[in-house]
């Protein structure tokens, strides 16, 4: 079976949400885990786009969040597959938040998420590689194996010796 590359782009998600009395704390901002609930809504339907079969969470990066998300405002979160691995596929999410009535957006946070492509026996499956067109896309492709590395670090499925990518970032850095 040969699977065809994709570009990058066709695996876009744009998803919107409007911030309800239900979806806030105390202090009438956006819950995190709603956001992160969302988030990882618009980031499996990116991913079983660029792929076409189920997919599972398998890890969530770190989330900042940069600026609360008031009750009343929309939420819009764009993901997109930003590198495939063998079955595996890293998401690059944006999340900006927008007062209708003021008529203003500006960002919320910005995160990654890797999922899992499955079989029917609910097996890992392999994944069309990604065609980053762009340069965002070439940046976020290219820094991809090395947050992979450090993710596969600090789930103890690899040792720091064996990260050559994330060792020649150190060095590179350290010689100059």
């Amino acid at each position: 079976m040969t699977i065809t590359a994709k570009h990058s782009q066709e695996s876009v998600i744009r998803m919107t949400e409007l911030v309800l009395p239900n979806d806030t704390n105390t202090f009438g901002n956006l819950m995190g885990g709603r956001l992160m609930y969302w988030m990882d809504i618009a980031a499996a339907l990116a991913c079983m786009k660029h792929c076409s079969a189920p997919v599972v969470t398998a890890s969530v990066d770190n989330i900042s969040f940069e600026t609360p998300i008031k009750l009343g405002n929309v939420v819009h979160i764009e993901a997109r597959v930003s590198r495939a691995f063998t079955t595996s596929m890293e998401v690059h999410m944006r999340v900006w938040g927008e007062d209708p009535v003021q008529q203003y957006r500006y960002k919320s946070n910005e995160a990654f998420m890797t999922f899992v492509a499955l079989d029917p026996n609910g097996k890992s499956r392999p994944v069309p590689a990604i065609i980053p067109d762009t340069e965002e896309e070439k940046r976020l492709y290219d820094g991809a194996l090395r947050r992979r590395q450090l993710r596969l670090i600090l789930s103890g499925k690899m040792k720091p010796e064996d990260a050559d990518e994330l060792k020649a970032l150190f060095f590179e850095k350290a010689a100059k």
